[in-house]
């Protein structure tokens, strides 16, 4: 599998999510944080994009958000996330565990994805993600395999931040 080829053109998915701005229905507005919904194009189902303002750089924003160290502090739905080969500084694959929950009625689920990190003019840097098979990884006894979606994050500099 050319994974290089899969993360760029991931990235180039969740880029047009970002640049989509029509059909999306806001679900849940507060002070911090929008989340909307539309039906996928992909898959029978919906997308969600969360929207929120974080005082950070794109960079040390996109830094912080993907680093193995990091993600399971911010992130408490994981048990684990390993990178488990890396392809070059911007792209590697990572193992993922969930957190079981609703009192374990919903098993851990493993992940194996593919993460790409694309940094793009104007400041704006996306962190994208997909399941893909990856040898010595197969699915295990102990785990549910779950598939992710294109997805990702986007950070930007607010436009009247530039």
């Amino acid at each position: 599998m050319d994974y290089k080829a899969v993360a760029q053109q991931t990235a180039q998915e969740v880029f047009g999510y970002n640049q989509d701005t029509s059909g999306w229905k806001v679900i849940k507005n507060s002070k911090k944080v929008t989340v909307s919904i539309k039906a996928s194009k992909r898959f029978v189902g919906n997308i969600y994009r969360v929207e929120g303002i974080i005082p950070e750089s794109s960079t040390k924003l996109s830094d912080f958000l993907y680093q193995p160290g990091n993600r399971l502090i911010w992130d408490k739905s994981l048990k684990a996330y390993n990178v488990v080969h890396k392809i070059d500084s911007d792209t590697f694959i990572c193992y993922i565990i969930t957190q079981s929950f609703a009192m374990s009625s919903v098993s851990s689920r493993d992940f194996i994805d593919l993460v790409f990190i694309k940094n793009y003019e104007g400041n704006m840097a996306i962190i994208s993600s997909k399941s893909v098979d990856f040898p010595g990884y197969p699915p295990s006894s102990n785990y549910v395999r779950g598939c992710n979606h294109p997805c990702g994050y986007v950070c930007s500099p607010l436009k009247d931040h530039l």
